[in-house]
């Protein structure tokens, strides 16, 4: 089926497309600009408050009927294809396989959650048996299970238009536990928002879904955010995003009389150890993967590998001619908005006009496009200017050389919470590994060896998490069916009669 999509430019609420007074445009990087409404705080308790309602029906739904949801948005974004591929090109600058690639990583999230949730596993049930016969006290018969929390706000993010935004990882795994939905679009990629809510609308009319169980608000300002994160029916907020921003919405959800999880994911500079076999053996081949990593997408994943530390010598040496050819290959890529590239090149001038850095290779790009940049520094830079530790989003990469190997162990002790740490090692760097690995698995989510952070799995033991600043909750993942966790809690049921047991505890 092919959809000819133009966008309304309007918010979906409780089933209806509804416009706001003020707007903004679109500024995609080719083809037409489009007008959308900005939502306001009425807007935000009117999803919300449809929300609440649903969650009477659907946070006491069947898993079949979950199941059958999920998988029918799925069916619903697949059946919209041609189009969402079309308009994520135009407004993110993102290539037609990578929007392909992402359209079929969000529709196979939505039908893992609906497999994961099939199987029951996730509601964690347990039965204690009444003991009446227990000496001094009787013990009471439990029975505990997940439930899911309620209407929960989630965040589109700038990088990923499909992924993790309005049909993403966060609102799968919401609606797989039970929780109605509230999507805050992201500015960058509004159409893109808005055919993918038209798919979850069709979901819902044709599963008979109470039509307050999604909505998406459209907005280029803070004021939707700000509302979603206060509202007192909002149970949860999961967020992609900046350190800046993330921070002050977390701030915002701790601060109310009633605070909730803030689920964010926020910054991470994901460092790379190459230890000395591994970089003596096949040094050129890692600098050559690193460069490819490094600029894949114009460099703006969350988990773009954006330092690699190695010993000082002439392995070093031959690593950063190798790092560096590789890199003078790449052409200008788009960068997803135009504040986007504004902040990477503050960034990286911020850098590399320091003493405490030299400049290998400068980017040429110029407006909403990037090349890459090479910085390297010594360990002893490193462990003295904080500020090499920061983000800079996009295809930047440095280099520190670290003394010897106490050196690259202090330097590992020293970075702070990361969404992944790699180790590229052969098997005389098992010492050396032994080593780093009690310190880094204490500094990321997820510890990878002999390859590159870009790319994360989404099965059942993915990890895409970690310490402060890479998230706001280390112990939760975004990607994977242990996402689900974030938006349940246990109760427990005591000497409770049967029939007012929830279905999935009934016969335990």
């Amino acid at each position: 089926m092919t959809h000819t999509f133009k966008p309304r430019g309007k918010h979906l609420i409780a089933g209806e497309w509804i416009g706001s007074a003020e707007t903004f445009s679109s500024d995609p990087v080719t083809g037409p600009t489009y007008i959308f409404s900005i939502g306001t705080e009425a807007d935000i308790d009117h999803a919300v408050r449809a929300a609440e309602d649903a969650f009477a029906s659907y946070g006491f739904s069947s898993r079949s009927a979950r199941t059958a949801f999920l998988r029918t948005i799925a069916d619903e974004i697949d059946a919209r294809e041609e189009a969402i591929t079309e308009i994520a090109v135009q407004e993110t600058g993102l290539s037609d396989a990578r929007i392909k690639s992402e359209r079929a990583r969000t529709t196979g999230q939505l039908r893992l959650f609906a497999s994961h949730i099939e199987k029951g596993d996730y509601l964690d049930r347990r039965h204690d048996p009444a003991n009446p016969q227990r000496q001094p006290l009787a013990k009471p018969d439990l029975k505990l299970m997940q439930l899911p929390i309620g209407p929960v706000g989630v965040f589109g993010a700038s990088n990923f238009p499909l992924a993790f935004s309005t049909a993403g990882g966060d609102t799968a795994s919401a609606l797989a536990a039970g929780c109605p939905v509230i999507v805050k679009g992201h500015p960058a990629h509004p159409g893109t928002g808005e055919i993918v809510a038209e798919a979850i609308e069709a979901a819902i009319r044709k599963c008979g879904q109470h039509p307050g169980v999604f909505s998406l608000i459209q907005s280029n300002t803070n004021e939707a955010g700000e509302a979603l994160v206060k509202h007192p029916l909002i149970h949860a907020i999961g967020f992609t995003g900046s350190l800046r921003g993330g921070r002050a919405l977390f701030n915002l959800a701790q601060s109310r009389p009633a605070p909730i999880p803030f689920y964010g994911e926020l910054g991470s500079v994901n460092p790379m150890f190459l230890l000395p076999a591994a970089l003596a053996a096949r040094g050129k081949k890692i600098a050559q993967g690193w460069a490819a990593s490094l600029t894949m997408g114009a460099g703006q994943f969350c988990t773009n590998p954006g330092v690699a530390i190695l010993l000082d010598g002439h392995d070093a040496d031959a690593f950063l001619d190798a790092a560096q050819a590789a890199l003078e290959t790449i052409t200008e890529q788009p960068m997803l908005t135009g504040g986007i590239a504004e902040a990477y090149r503050r960034g990286r001038d911020r850098l590399a006009g320091s003493k405490c850095a030299r400049v290998r290779l400068a980017s040429t790009g110029a407006g909403r496009s990037a090349t890459p940049d090479l910085l390297e520094t010594t360990g002893a830079e490193w462990l003295a200017n904080p500020d090499l530790h920061e983000e800079v989003f996009g295809p930047f990469g440095i280099v520190v050389r670290a003394r010897d190997e106490a050196e690259m162990i202090e330097i590992a002790r020293g970075i702070e919470g990361q969404l992944t740490c790699t180790l590229h090692m052969d098997d005389a760097d098992n010492a050396l590994a032994a080593s780093l690995v009690p310190i880094l698995q204490r500094k990321a989510g997820r510890l990878l060896a002999n390859g590159f952070a870009t790319g994360v799995e989404v099965s059942d033991a993915m990890m895409h998490g970690g310490p402060y600043p890479a998230s706001t909750a280390p112990s939760a993942t975004s990607v994977g069916t242990l996402a689900i966790r974030r938006f349940l809690r246990p109760v427990a049921f005591q000497d409770m009669p049967a029939s007012l047991l929830p279905a999935d505890l009934q016969g335990l």
